[in-house]
């Protein structure tokens, strides 16, 4: 949250830079927007202009917002509008009266412009730029030219780890009664991979300690937060997280809900946007969490393929070896481990889809999909050994068996049950069957299409949207069958999706057979 203690020396200024807030309820989703009049007596009096950084002061309260001008009656001149992430950074009811003035001259960035000229960050500058990028002093525009300084491969080692270490520094850092405390990660790009799901209650289930925090969507269409949203609560603040693990040894948890890496949550949205990748935010961005979260031995899951997020081995390893150099700087046991991106884990991409399939492996459906419980169980199995719970080469045995035991779906019942309460999954009223124009023998799928597909059809924002895939790598279809089922909650988001699959030859690539 965009917040922090105004400075004794920032003396209130005069009532003429009073107005009164008002709540707009526009959803500006992080980003702090302040609205006013252009013909408001406090923005001809201060020279604010649009675009401006404003600091708004309730209280004990300061916040940093961007200007929006008006030229309209949309509010009154002695009225501030406040986005609905102002409003919830100053907590404020309308017509509390709220103190404006122009922003501190942001001298952090000084840094960041000497980055761009090919100085190099060192770890003070660094921590002085999380610390005003937690603050909210960073504009979008700020946020950006940050990150395109950091893109690419511009970010070396001991930029990366300085940069983790401040990260970690202007955050909430938890501690657990254990020496081990495992977690994991997946790098991600891949459709349906919720490997988090199983390998949660069956580490857990085993004795070891995994408080596993996750992401929701940015781009994709469901991150692991909204799978497991679906079938239990995962919006818990910190003390919540502590009695579930205490409880059950383990939890599954929105990230953004606990704000252990808060200029993380920040940066993200900004990077997202910005389809900008490296290997030096995205290592700071894991393992800040990972350390935040009060990790000791860490496993990293890095799918790589044509249309994955990290598209051949050679970036893979790279990726590995900057991960696993970073975490040991940093005192954790980092491992890495190198998996196949060439296609969508499981059948079903989308929330309540997605949740279909962990359900189905957990309680040792016939049907559940084999590749799933393949990827989970080879994962528990490295995490495991890793967290000294299993001998070298035995951690997938011991996954195995505590799978087929049920110890693990039991375990998986009890975090649900910890964290609120088990759910039932939400039903799409519309569906429609694709089907396979030619015969032959699918050789290529492009996970990002497809992931594309789901989202069109409204996923993740409507739980029970998706699709479920039929057509893995290897089948030999036939003219006419199904190579994947869409689902949707209304008509209008079905015939969207339907729209572009049509236009779509190379969702799936398919040879003669």
């Amino acid at each position: 949250m965009s917040i922090h203690q105004p400075p004794a020396a920032n003396a209130v200024h005069a009532a003429g830079s009073v107005l009164r807030a008002r709540r707009l309820g526009i959803d500006t989703y992080q980003h702090l927007v302040v609205y006013l009049r252009r013909d408001s007596p406090v923005c001809r009096a201060e020279g604010f202009e649009a675009q401006s950084r404003i600091e708004l002061i309730c209280g004990a309260l300061t916040v940093t917002a961007t200007l929006n001008v008006a030229d309209s009656e949309l509010l009154e001149l002695d009225e501030a509008g406040l986005s609905d992430a102002s409003w919830r950074a100053l907590g404020v009811r309308d017509g509390t009266p709220v103190q404006l003035r122009h922003a501190a001259p942001l001298q952090s960035f000084a840094a960041v412009r000497a980055k761009l000229q090919g100085r190099p960050f060192d770890d003070a500058a660094l921590l002085a730029v999380a610390q005003d990028i937690v603050a909210g002093r960073y504009s979008d525009i700020h946020l950006a030219t940050l990150i395109t300084a950091c893109s690419g491969s511009h970010l070396d080692l001991a930029e990366t780890i300085a940069l983790t270490r401040a990260m970690v520094a202007v955050g909430q850092r938890m501690q657990w009664p254990a020496e081990v405390v495992v977690d994991k990660h997946c790098v991600g790009g891949l459709p349906g991979n919720r490997t988090t799901l199983l390998v949660v209650p069956i580490v857990a289930a085993c004795g070891l300690i995994m408080p596993k925090t996750s992401s929701r969507a940015i781009t994709s269409p469901a991150g692991t937060a909204d799978t497991m949203e679906v079938l239990a609560p995962v919006s818990l603040e910190v003390e919540q997280m502590r009695q579930v693990v205490r409880r059950e040894g383990g939890c599954i948890a929105w990230g953004g809900g606990v704000a252990l890496s808060p200029a993380d949550d920040i940066l993200i949205r900004v990077e997202r946007a910005l389809e900008l990748d490296s290997d030096g935010l995205l290592v700071a961005s894991v393992l800040s969490k990972k350390v935040a979260a009060g990790a000791t031995h860490v496993l990293i899951d890095i799918p790589w393929g044509r249309t994955a997020k990290v598209r051949s081995e050679q970036a893979a390893r790279q990726l590995a070896n900057r991960l696993e150099a970073c975490g040991q700087a940093l005192g954790l046991h980092v491992r890495c481990v190198l998996s196949d991106g060439s296609q969508p884990v499981g059948s079903g991409i989308g929330p309540a889809q997605e949740a279909l399939d962990v359900l189905a492996v957990l309680r040792g459906q016939d049907d559940a999909p084999q590749d799933l419980r393949q990827r989970a169980l080879t994962l528990a199995g490295l995490l495991l050994e890793l967290g000294g719970k299993a001998a070298q080469g035995q951690g997938e045995a011991l996954a195995l068996q505590t799978l087929e035991s049920g110890a693990a779906w039991r375990k998986f019942q009890g975090i649900c049950a910890a964290q609120g309460g088990m759910r039932e999954l939400p039903q799409a009223c519309c569906s429609q069957v694709l089907t396979a124009r030619h015969g032959g023998r699918v050789v290529a799928i492009d996970n990002r299409k497809l992931s594309t597909l789901a989202k069109l059809a409204g996923a993740p924002r409507a739980a029970a949207a998706g699709l479920r895939f039929h057509a893995p790598l290897g089948t030999v279809l036939t003219p006419g069958q199904p190579l994947l089922t869409l689902y949707a909650e209304t008509p209008g988001e079905l015939r969207y999706a339907l729209d572009y699959a049509e236009t779509q030859s190379a969702l799936v690539t398919v040879e003669d057979a």
